[in-house]
């Protein structure tokens, strides 16, 4: 699928509350980026989206990024260190075959999402927000693109 053809199917709003929601229930932060080109190696590219985001420099270095390359028709989801630590490549593994599977019914808006929740859920289950404690949203909300 061309890129163009992709970001007119997806409804940004829907995905950055889904963001939101999942923020809210957890001190982690979500990123969900769309590249316009053709990928060779998608947890590489979606690695080195990771660090040009700036998801790195999180405080407690629980960032999540989804990334999707259309045109490749590929999906990545990294996380960073301390998150990884917690859920593993086998987590990671799976939320791309639950995106994968709502792509290939032609729902990206809900595959997207579908990926938001579950790495919301992990989040809250290692990153619980704390009582009292204000969080710090460290990173933009929306979808990203590139």
């Amino acid at each position: 699928m061309k890129p163009d053809a992709f970001v007119e199917a997806i409804d940004d709003d829907r995905i950055v509350a889904a963001i939101r929601e999942a923020e809210a229930r957890s001190r982690g932060e979500i990123r969900v980026h769309v590249a316009g080109h053709e990928v060779a190696d998608s947890r590489s590219e979606a690695a080195a989206v990771f660090e040009r985001l700036g998801m790195v420099k999180t405080d407690e270095r629980n960032g999540v990024l989804i990334f999707v390359a259309p045109e490749s028709r590929a999906i990545a989801v990294v996380g960073d260190r301390d998150i990884h630590a917690r859920c593993g490549e086998a987590f990671w593994t799976e939320v791309v075959g639950a995106i994968r599977a709502e792509f290939q019914a032609g729902r990206f808006t809900e595959g997207i999402v579908a990926g938001v929740r579950a790495a919301g859920d992990e989040l809250a289950r290692h990153f619980p927000r704390r009582p009292g404690e204000l969080d710090r949203n460290e990173l933009p909300d929306e979808v990203s693109r590139g």
